[in-house]
């Protein structure tokens, strides 16, 4: 027998959290909720807690887990091939998302899903029903559930279209008061010791909990939201600026669950304003690097602009009804931690930071060459399960679906009128993938000049954009003094990789060699660990090389052993000076890379020459 899940009751703070679930459990129309933290705070023990809740609400209620992994068919269910080959039947078998009716659907580094599936889910749980067009079948079925992912963005963003299609959005950070921590540890270490005996001390916490989840379900349906109200959340989102009407109905449907869960027949401001802390603040990102969260003081006043003043009370946040939260932080306006560091040198190394980037821009399309087998994305030809047929094959472990129409001919070339197993063939595709984009910022002193600096800094921030739309992993290296560095190992969030190059030591000599051999160290320990994503080396640089003996040569050295590694790289030559060297053009020529210069790789370059020319 399995041990019973951590309480919901027992969970120390995070009230934002329980809050946003409960509203969802309430009315699961708000379109699930989006939890955004560092790894180890409670991200994944308060889901599962809810849905132990949610059982005593309703006895059907479950909790599916759907892998990062899953492929669609898993996802929302398709034809009984088997029935089909063996009965001649059109059978539909249903998928996770039929699993997950009545219940809770938790999709765990949801950042990681594919774009496609995460458009499916966000469809079903705003709909509330799922339907199928496949294969010559038409399916539909209910499908109500409480969609919850879970992310660290550390490891990735999710784009904004898909970020804005989430109901709500939560950040958790781990408290930085130690009878807080302190009081996390010694729950966490009694519920090891003994989990049914610490369950049983919750458990009628948890059944108060079911009992006003039912109740304001039951409830919520009868409440009213007045014109005053409705007017006000309109202004509020327009003061916000977001875009579409999404953001006006998800406040609304929050409203009224807040208002149906504190036991009132009408919506009042103080629903409005929980409803906009948590269906507002990843609604204001138009960017990936722009940081997430709202303005208290603009909120107030975005507030009280349309109706006049309302009541000033302030909801209690705790769903279970119990006392002060164990965490009085406010997770929403937590500070961002600077990760980049300014240092004292010799005056003749001296360490400046770099002047604020220069604007970013569209860059050209830069891919690997050749045809790669790794994940969708939108940078480089690849076969995956995301882009279009173009043949199909017999051996069972490539493609990628069915290939219905060569499965039929295949059965009548073997003069069957029914097909059998052996006759199966799948669906060959070819599409993009992502690959690990790894730029190599040359910020030595040779381009230590604040003009030069910024426009560097601008166009690696627009390659780092490009590639966080590609669905790329990014990494950055930067060279200067007598070592290279990595600023940013792999990852696929771009907004922590923009914090780190707004602002990065300059100065010294030019160690090219090290910045190259660092990228090409970096190659293979990432292959090790995933080999379908390819690399691309982006070599930022005038292509000086100085310090230490025979600097071109081992510069020279450097580059044939990452060209030995099959790497494709471009060098965008960064030389400013009236007088050109050239030295980035060798640079290309040894890695056996195209060269752009630096104004080349705005994605408008060309139609911008034409025009200069009629």
């Amino acid at each position: 027998m399995s041990a019973p899940a951590y309480p919901f009751s027992a969970i120390v703070g995070h009230d934002q959290l329980r809050l946003a679930l409960v509203l969802c459990a309430v009315r699961p129309e708000i379109g699930g909720v989006l939890i955004r933290g560092e790894k180890g705070t409670a991200k994944s023990t308060a889901v599962r807690a809810l849905a132990a809740v949610l059982e005593q609400v309703d006895a059907g209620s479950r909790l599916v887990e759907l892998p990062i992994g899953a492929t669609e068919d898993r996802v929302v269910g398709s034809l009984d091939l088997q029935k089909v080959l063996r009965d001649g039947e059109h059978t539909f078998s249903p998928g996770l998302l039929a699993r997950a009716h009545g219940g809770v659907l938790y999709v765990d580094e949801v950042n990681l899903l594919h774009d496609h599936l995460v458009d499916i889910l966000l469809d079903a749980a705003a709909m509330g029903r799922v339907h199928i067009e496949r294969d010559g079948v038409s399916h539909s079925h209910e499908a109500r559930f409480v969609l919850i992912g879970t992310m660290n963005p550390e490891e990735g963003e999710l784009r904004p279209q898909l970020l804005d299609r989430f109901g709500l959005t939560v950040d958790v950070h781990a408290s930085r008061e130690v009878p807080v921590r302190s009081e996390v540890i010694r729950q966490r270490l009694a519920y090891e010791a003994d989990p049914t005996g610490f369950a049983a001390r919750y458990a009628e916490q948890d059944s108060d909990l079911a009992r006003r989840i039912a109740d304001a379900r039951a409830r919520v349906a009868g409440v009213t939201l007045p014109d005053a109200e409705l007017n006000r959340i309109a202004a509020l989102c327009a003061a916000f600026d977001v875009d579409g009407m999404r953001a006006d109905l998800v406040v609304a449907r929050t409203a009224v669950a807040h208002a149906a869960w504190r036991g009132a027949e009408a919506v009042a401001q103080e629903d409005i304003r929980v409803a906009a802390e948590l269906a507002l603040p990843h609604r204001r990102r138009r960017d990936p690097f722009d940081d997430p969260g709202l303005d208290p003081a603009q909120l107030d006043e975005a507030l009280a602009a349309d109706s006049g003043p309302g009541p000033d009370s302030d909801p209690d946040p705790d769903p279970t009804g119990g006392g002060q939260s164990a965490d009085g932080s406010s997770e929403q306006s937590a500070p961002q931690r600077n990760s980049s560091s300014t240092s004292s040198s010799p005056a003749s190394n001296r360490t400046a930071p770099s002047a604020p980037p220069a604007p970013t821009f569209r860059t050209k399309a830069l891919t690997v060459p050749g045809v790669g087998e790794g994940n969708p994305g939108r940078r480089s030809r690849a076969r995956n399960r995301s882009g279009s047929v173009i043949t199909a094959t017999d051996v069972a472990d490539q493609g990628h679906g069915l290939h219905l129409f060569a499965t039929v001919l295949a059965a009548a070339a073997n003069g069957r009128l029914r097909p059998q197993p052996d006759d199966v063939r799948r669906a060959v595709r070819v599409g993009r993938e992502g690959n690990l984009v790894i730029f190599v910022v040359d910020a030595s002193g040779s381009m230590a000049a604040r003009d030069r600096m910024s426009a560097v800094s601008g166009a690696a921030l627009s390659l780092l954009r490009d590639a966080y739309q590609r669905r790329d992993k990014v990494a950055v290296i930067t060279f200067r003094g007598d070592d290279a560095r990595v600023l940013l190992p792999p990852t696929t969030s771009a907004h922590i990789a923009s914090r780190l190059l707004t602002r990065f030591d300059t100065g010294g000599t030019t160690p090219l060699a090290q910045g190259l051999l660092t990228a090409r160290d970096l190659v293979v320990r990432e292959r090790v660990r995933d080999r379908s994503r390819r690399p691309l080396v982006v070599v930022l640089t005038d292509g000086r090389a100085t310090g230490g003996p025979d600097p071109l040569g081992r510069s020279r050295s450097a580059a044939r052993r990452l060209v030995a590694e099959k790497t494709a790289a471009v060098v965008v030559d960064c030389e400013t000076s009236f007088i050109k060297l050239g030295l980035a053009g060798e640079l290309a020529e040894q890695l056996e890379a195209p060269l752009l210069r630096l104004e080349q790789l705005r994605a408008d370059y060309l139609a911008q020459a034409v025009r200069r020319a009629a």
